[in-house]
Order: structure tokens, then C-alpha cells, then sequence
């Protein structure tokens, strides 16, 4: 995994899904499946792994702006509680989804970019 300083940059690259070396092949084979390798430049994209890091910038997110619309909705004009739960449970699950892939591939592309690997002891 050798970084080359004239790769695209990784986080426009990574919200769109491309690959992090050649900026052209996609990451993702399903959903959120990342691909064995790229199909353009065919690099090895075994070192993608992320972990649980878009889970929790998605929470994040999503968390702060559900809670801050909620309180000015509440406070500005006090629906019922069943229609909080409604708007507010529908607008967690959109924005979960809409926001985990392209988190997700911004990831990856930085791990590649920082030459990101897992730690070992000498």
C-alpha cells in the first residue's frame, strides 16, 4: 500500500465512493460492502477496515441534529408526543442511512492516505 502524493484528495473521493489511488473505481461492491480490490487501477483494498468509526460519526450527527430540531419544534410549538416520535424516529432512520456510505468511504480513502495499518508490537 504505497501512497502516491498525486492522488485525489480523500475526502472528495471518499464521498463519492471512489477508489482512494486512482480517484476513478468504485469501493463499494453492495450497500457497504467494500470491493476485494479496485476494478480501474486494481488496488488491493484488503486494508479497508473501518471498524466502527462511521457508526459513531453517524450517531454523532444524526444525534445532534435530531435533538437540537426536536427542542426548537417543542419549544416553538409544543406538538403531541406521538408526533415526535414519529418525525423524529423517520428522521434518525434517513439520516443514518443517507450518511453511513459516503462516512464510511472517506474512511477508507484516509486510511489509505495515512498509510493507516493496524498496530503491532516489535
Amino acid at each position: 500500500m504505497a501512497y502516491d502524493p498525486s492522488a485525489p484528495s480523500p475526502v472528495s473521493t471518499g464521498l463519492k465512493g471512489l477508489c482512494p489511488r486512482c480517484g476513478k473505481g468504485h469501493v463499494f461492491e453492495g450497500y457497504l460492502k467494500v470491493r476485494p480490490k479496485c476494478e480501474v487501477c486494481g488496488l488491493d483494498l484488503a486494508f479497508a477496515d473501518t471498524g466502527d468509526g462511521p457508526a459513531f460519526f453517524v450517531m454523532s450527527i444524526v444525534g445532534i441534529v435530531v435533538v437540537a430540531l426536536a427542542l426548537w419544534v417543542e419549544f416553538a410549538y409544543a406538538p403531541p408526543i406521538w408526533l415526535h416520535l414519529v418525525i423524529w424516529t423517520a428522521l434518525s432512520i434517513i439520516m443514518s442511512l443517507v450518511l453511513v456510505r459516503p462516512l464510511k468511504g472517506v474512511l477508507v480513502n484516509l486510511q489509505y492516505h495515512h498509510k493507516a495499518e493496524e498496530g503491532r508490537f516489535r
